[in-house]
C-alpha cells in the first residue's frame, strides 16, 4: 500500500487552502493600510494556491490512471477495465474529485485575476482578491475535509466498481462537467468585484469594464455547458427528449437567466449610468445561484440522475450559500446609497427600456424555475410529506415568459438610446416583420395549427431578418470586405447579435419539435415490421458484443421507404462489470429537416421492444445553441474599449431602408 499519491493530493489542497488565507488576508490588509502589501506578494499567494490545485488534481489523475486503490476516491469509483478516456474523466464523475476540479479552476481564475492587478494601491482590485480567496478557502476546505477523495484505504480492493454506468458509455463526460464548472467558476470574479466596490462604497462602471470578459467567458460556458448537456441527455438517456426540468437541469439553468440578465443589464450602466444598484444584486444573486445550484446536485437532497450520493457537502454548501446571501446582501443593505445610480428619466420606448422589460422577465423566468425546483423540497422538510412539481407546471409558465423574452429580443438592440419614435422603429423593424409574417404564414400553409408555433416562426424570423437588416444598412459598403469590417470591428455587438440569431432558431427547433413530434411504441419480430412515419420498420437481427467492461446486446433495425433501405439503425443495452444497471443509447438518424430517434426498450430472442420519435427540425436546436455560445466568443475575441457612455454600437439613420 502506497500512501504517496494520497498525501500529495490532501497536501495540495492543504496548500491550496493556506495560499487563500492569506490571499484573503492580503486583499483586506489593503483596505484598512493601503499601500503595506505588494504586487508580489498578492500573485506570489494566488500562484501557491494555483500550484496546490494542481497538485490536487495530478495526484487524483495519477492514482486513476494507475489503478491505485489505496485511495478512497479511487477505490469507489474506478475499476481496472475502465477504459483510459473514463479514467481519466473519472476525476470528476464523483462527488469529492468534482470539488478538485471545482477548486482547479476557480484557482485559475484567482490566478489570471490576480495578473490584472498591478497597483498596490487599488483597493477595488485588492479587496476582489480578498473575497475571491475566502470562496477558495471554502472549497479547499471542503476538500480538505467532508469531501476529501484522499483518504487511505486500508485494506485495498483488487478492483472497484467503476464509474456509473450512465457515466462511461458517452464522450460527453469529457465535455459538459467542466464546461458547466468553467461557467459556475467564472461568476465568483464579477461577484467579488461587487462585493468590493461595496466595501470601499464605489460606485460607477469600474466594476462592471474590470469584470467583463470574465462575465463572458463565465456565460459562454455555461450556455455551451447547458447545450452539450441537453445533447449528452439526447443521444444518452433514451427517453427520446432532452430536458425533463430536472431539478439538477434546472440548478444550472437559473443562474444562466440571472447571469444573462446581468450580461444585459451591464450595458445598460456602462452606455447610460443606470440600473447600478440592480447590477449589484444581479452580480450577488447569480454566484448564490451557482452555490444553491452545487448544493442540488451534490446534496441529494432531490432525486435526479444527474445528483451524487449522500455526504457532509450538503449541508456545508447550504450554510455558505446563507452566508453569501446574507452577508452580500446585508453589505449592500449598508452601502447600497452610497453606490446607486443618480435618478434619470427612463422612457420604456428605449433600448434601456426594453433592456430593463429584458431583464425582469428573464429574473421572473429564474424565479418560477426556482420555486417549481424547491418547493418540494420544502414541502418535505417542513413534514408535507413528498410532492412533485411536474413538468406540466415548468411548460405553463416558461410558454408566455419566453414569448415575452423573444419580443424584448426582437426589438431591444435596434432600438435607440433614450427614446425612439414610431418612426424610427417602423424604419428599423418594418421590413423584418414583413420577412416575420411571410414565415408565419409560411408554416400555416404546411399544415402548422398550433398558434404558438405560427407565432413563434413569426418572432423568431423578425429577430433573424432584423439582424441581417442592421447588418447591411450600418456597414461602411455592401460588399463582404465592408461587412467583415463591421463585424470584425464591433464585434461585442455583433456577437450579442449572433447569440440572439442563436436563441430564435433555438425557440423555433423547441416550438416545432415538440407540437409536431411522432412517437409510438412497437414490438417487432423478423416476420411481423411496422408502419412509422412513412417508413416500414423491420427487425432483422440482434447481437451480444462483449469487451473488458460490459457485454453490449444490440438490435438491427432496417427503415425502408417504398422498398428502398434507407436507413439502418443500432440501438443498443449494455450492462457493465460490477453494476447491474442496464443503460440503453438510443440510434439517431440526423437530417437537416427531421431526426428519426430509436431506443431499445426490451430485447429477447426473435423478438425486440422499441421506442420511435421523429422530430422535425432537432438539429436545429444543437445549431441555434452552438451559435449562442459562438455569439459570447465572437464578443470575448476583440480588445477591451473604453467608450462614451452614450455612445451607440452602430450609427444608422433613418433614412436606411
Amino acid at each position: 500500500m502506497t500512501v504517496v499519491l494520497p498525501a500529495a493530493g490532501w497536501g495540495g489542497a492543504l496548500l491550496g487552502l493556506a495560499a487563500s488565507l492569506v490571499l484573503a488576508w492580503y486583499g483586506f490588509r489593503v483596505q484598512r493600510k493601503p499601500g503595506t502589501v505588494r504586487i508580489g506578494q498578492l500573485r506570489l499567494a494566488s500562484f501557491v494556491m494555483l500550484g496546490g490545485a494542481v497538485l490536487s488534481m495530478a495526484a487524483l489523475e495519477t492514482a486513476l490512471l494507475t489503478d491505485d486503490f489505496a485511495m478512497s476516491y479511487v477505490a469507489e469509483t474506478h475499476s481496472r477495465a475502465t477504459p483510459l478516456l473514463f479514467t481519466i474523466t473519472s476525476a470528476w464523475s464523483a462527488l469529492g474529485g468534482s470539488i478538485v476540479l471545482w477548486t482547479l479552476l476557480l484557482a485559475g481564475y484567482v490566478f489570471v485575476a490576480g495578473r490584472k492587478v498591478t497597483d498596490p494601491g487599488d483597493r477595488l482590485g485588492t479587496g476582489a482578491l480578498g473575497v475571491m480567496g475566502l470562496v477558495a478557502a471554502f472549497f479547499f476546505g471542503l476538500v480538505t475535509t467532508v469531501a476529501n477523495p484522499f483518504q487511505i484505504v486500508a485494506n485495498p480492493p483488487a478492483d472497484g466498481p467503476g464509474p456509473n454506468p450512465l457515466l462511461r458509455n458517452d464522450i460527453m463526460v469529457a465535455i459538459h462537467p467542466p464546461l458547466l464548472y468553467l461557467g459556475f467558476v467564472g461568476f465568483t470574479v464579477s461577484f467579488a468585484y461587487a462585493m468590493s466596490a461595496l466595501m470601499i462604497r464605489r460606485g460607477g462602471t469600474d466594476w462592471l469594464v474590470r469584470t467583463r470578459r470574465a462575465n463572458l467567458v463565465a456565460w459562454t460556458f455555461l450556455t455551451a455547458g447547458l447545450i452539450v448537456g441537453a445533447w449528452w441527455s439526447y443521444q444518452v438517456l433514451g427517453w427520446g427528449g432532452y430536458w425533463a426540468w430536472d431539478p439538477v437541469e434546472n440548478a444550472a439553468l437559473i443562474p444562466w437567466l440571472v447571469a444573462t440578465a446581468f450580461v444585459h443589464s451591464a450595458v445598460v450602466q456602462v452606455k447610460r449610468g443606470t440600473l447600478q444598484a440592480w447590477n449589484f444584486v444581479l452580480a450577488l444573486a447569480t454566484f448564490a445561484l451557482t452555490i444553491l445550484g452545487t448544493f442540488l446536485t451534490r446534496s441529494s437532497v432531490v432525486a435526479s440522475v444527474h445528483s451524487f450520493t449522500q455526504s457532509g457537502v450538503g449541508p456545508a454548501l447550504l450554510g455558505f450559500f446563507v452566508v453569501v446571501l446574507a452577508g452580500g446582501f446585508t453589505l449592500f443593505a449598508l452601502r447600497g446609497e452610497h453606490v446607486a445610480s443618480r435618478t434619470r428619466s427612463m422612457r420604456l420606448a428605449s433600448r434601456e427600456g426594453l433592456f430593463l422589460i429584458n431583464n425582469l422577465v428573464l429574473c421572473l423566468f429564474a424565479f418560477v424555475v426556482l420555486l417549481g425546483t424547491v418547493y418540494p423540497i420544502f414541502v418535505e422538510a417542513f413534514g408535507g410529506g413528498q410532492v412533485s412539481v411536474g413538468r406540466p407546471f415548468f411548460d405553463r409558465m416558461a410558454v408566455p415568459l419566453s414569448f415575452a423574452l423573444l419580443l424584448a429580443m426582437g426589438a431591444g438592440p435596434f432600438t435607440p438610446y433614450r427614446w425612439a419614435t414610431a418612426r424610427v422603429l417602423w424604419t428599423r423593424l418594418g421590413f423584418p416583420m414583413l420577412i416575420g409574417s411571410i414565415a408565419a404564414a409560411a408554416f400555416a400553409v404546411a399544415g402548422i395549427r398550433s398558434l404558438g408555433v405560427v407565432a413563434v416562426a413569426f418572432l423568431s424570423a423578425t429577430i433573424v431578418s432584423a439582424s441581417i437588416r442592421h447588418l447591411f444598412a450600418t456597414a461602411p459598403n455592401r460588399r463582404p470586405s465592408g461587412l467583415r469590417r463591421l463585424v470584425s470591428g464591433q464585434r461585442a455587438y455583433w456577437g450579442g447579435q449572433l447569440a440572439h440569431i442563436g436563441v430564435a432558431v433555438v425557440a423555433l427547433a423547441v416550438s416545432v419539435a415538440g407540437a409536431t413530434a411522432t412517437r409510438a411504441t412497437v414490438t417487432l419480430t423478423p416476420e411481423h415490421p411496422a408502419e412509422f412515419a412513412g417508413y416500414t420498420v423491420m427487425f432483422t437481427k440482434s447481437e451480444q458484443h462483449t469487451a473488458p467492461d460490459r457485454t453490449q446486446r444490440d438490435a438491427h433495425l432496417e427503415f425502408r421507404d417504398n422498398g428502398q433501405l434507407a436507413w439502418t439503425a443500432q440501438p443498443k443495452l449494455e450492462t457493465f462489470a460490477n453494476q447491474p444497471q442496464a443503460v440503453g443509447t438510443p440510434d439517431v438518424w440526423s437530417t437537416a429537416g427531421r431526426d428519426v430517434y430509436v431506443a431499445l426498450a426490451q430485447i429477447a430472442p426473435g423478438t425486440v421492444t422499441v421506442n420511435l420519435y421523429r422530430y422535425p427540425l432537432m438539429s436545429w436546436l444543437w445549431t441555434g445553441g452552438f451559435l449562442m455560445a459562438a455569439g459570447g466568443a465572437w464578443a470575448l475575441s476583440g480588445r477591451s474599449r473604453r467608450r462614451s457612455p452614450t455612445a451607440e454600437p452602430a450609427a444608422e439613420t433613418v433614412s436606411h431602408a
